[in-house]
Parts: C-alpha cells; sequence; structure tokens
C-alpha cells in the first residue's frame, strides 16, 4: 500500500463525511469529496487543503444516476482508479417531514422512499459505478456508514418499544438495515476479487440529520469508518462494527 490511496467520501462537506475525509487526507490519502453542491464541495476541498490534506471535490448527488455516472467519469478522469469508497451520504427524513411520517402504521409512503433512495438505492448506485475504478486498485476497500438503529438484534428489545435507544420507524431503521445486509452481499461477491466490503456504525453523532442532538462528535463517528477505510490485507470484509468493537447484527 506505498502507493498514495485514492478516496472517494461521499456527502462529505459537512458532518461525519468530512470528518472521515479530514482524517483520512491527513493519513495521506488523496480525498475526493462528494458533494450535492458544486459551491459547498469546493469550499470543504478547499479548507482541507488548508489543513495540509491534498483534496478535491466532485459533484455527487447519490440519487441522480447522471451526476452519479459523471462523477465516476471525471474521477477516472482525474486519477484512473480508485482505492477506496465510503458511502457516507444518509438522510433520516426528507425536508419538510419528521419521523412521526415514518411510524409504520401511518407512514409517508413517499417518505418512505425518498429515505430508501438515498440510503439503500443511493449506495448501490456509486458502488456499482465506483467498482470498475476499484478494481484498478492493488487494495480496494468499500466502507458502507450503517448505523446500529437497523440492528435486528438490538431493535427486538422490546422492553424499550416506545422511546428507546431506536426510534419507531418504517424508514430511516430499515433503510440502515437494507444496508447492513447489503454490505454482506457485496462482501460474498467481491472476495474473489479482494475487494473488502464493510459497514461501520458511528454512534449517535451531533449532526444535521438529527438536529444536532447526538451525544458524540463528527471526529469520534469517524474513527470506525476511517479503521476500516484503511484496513490492511489481512483486514476482514463482512463486518459490522463501531469504534468500540462488533455490533449486533
Amino acid at each position: 500500500m506505498s502507493e498514495t490511496m485514492i478516496t472517494l467520501v461521499t456527502g462529505a462537506n459537512k458532518g461525519i463525511g468530512r470528518q472521515i475525509a479530514a482524517r483520512l487526507g491527513a493519513l495521506g490519502h488523496v480525498v475526493v469529496i462528494g458533494a450535492r453542491s458544486a459551491e459547498l464541495g469546493r469550499k470543504a476541498a478547499a479548507e482541507l487543503r488548508d489543513g495540509g490534506a491534498d483534496a478535491a471535490s466532485v459533484v455527487l448527488d447519490v440519487t441522480d444516476p447522471a451526476s452519479v455516472g459523471a462523477a465516476a467519469t471525471e474521477i477516472e478522469s482525474r486519477y484512473g482508479r480508485l482505492d477506496a469508497l465510503v458511502n457516507n451520504a444518509g438522510i433520516s427524513r426528507p425536508p419538510g417531514s419528521d419521523l412521526d411520517d415514518q411510524r409504520p402504521s401511518t407512514a409517508d409512503l413517499d417518505v418512505l422512499r425518498a429515505v430508501f433512495e438515498t440510503n439503500y438505492f443511493g449506495v448501490v448506485a456509486v458502488t456499482n459505478a465506483m467498482l470498475p475504478l476499484l478494481r484498478r486498485s492493488a487494495s480496494p476497500r468499500i466502507v458502507n456508514v450503517s448505523s446500529s438503529v437497523g440492528s435486528l438484534g438490538i431493535g427486538a428489545d422490546l422492553v424499550h418499544a416506545d422511546g428507546g435507544p431506536i426510534p419507531i420507524s418504517a424508514g430511516y431503521c430499515p433503510s440502515k438495515t437494507a444496508l447492513t445486509a447489503l454490505t454482506l452481499q457485496y462482501a460474498r461477491e467481491l472476495l474473489p476479487d479482494g475487494i473488502k466490503v464493510n459497514a461501520v456504525c458511528p454512534g449517535y453523532v451531533a449532526t444535521d440529520l438529527n438536529g444536532h442532538r447526538g451525544h458524540r462528535t463528527p471526529a469520534e463517528g469517524a474513527v470506525a469508518a476511517v479503521r476500516m477505510a484503511t484496513v490492511g490485507a489481512d483486514g476482514p470484509t463482512g463486518t459490522f462494527t463501531d469504534d468500540e468493537g462488533p455490533v449486533r447484527w
């Protein structure tokens, strides 16, 4: 792994993604910030460069196939390959809605579709677009930023059914369950190719996603993703961890 690593982090102009990019940049990676806004992406990349990182940005809306394809083409043109992909972009709800719109018995189907479009289908779209570039890497890595709120084992604790550690949600929580399951499917398919695919949980981090109510900082939330983006050739694949160890499936 002596060659400089080229790493794309989606949703990296702020929050956890920004910290993942910053930490990887500090480790010597060339960091590509994926952001829906060209202006915000450029601003974030410039600030990382001011801190000494080698950073650039691409316009990337994970829900827009044309945007995803254009980002892959731009990365190929600039670098010729991709060594690590961190699928960090995610939403808890679309603008104008709240988690009450996701209670199973009264769920707004358009809200649920919007959440899955970003948190699940967006990951498939970006991963598949970047796979040809990852296959050119000597040590390709894919990291999916999931969440313990999608853990079936934790969610099955009905003692805390309402107002407990996991919200009642037919959208956000199941989208993360699906993302963790998707991680295993990619890990299984790509095992013969040597592409390591792992899911991580950042914990309850104060970000725009939860109205900054989390008790962890974005820097703390970045730890597990950075570890898996830099895992060695003998490292794991098909795992679900946080910064302390395995997370219940």
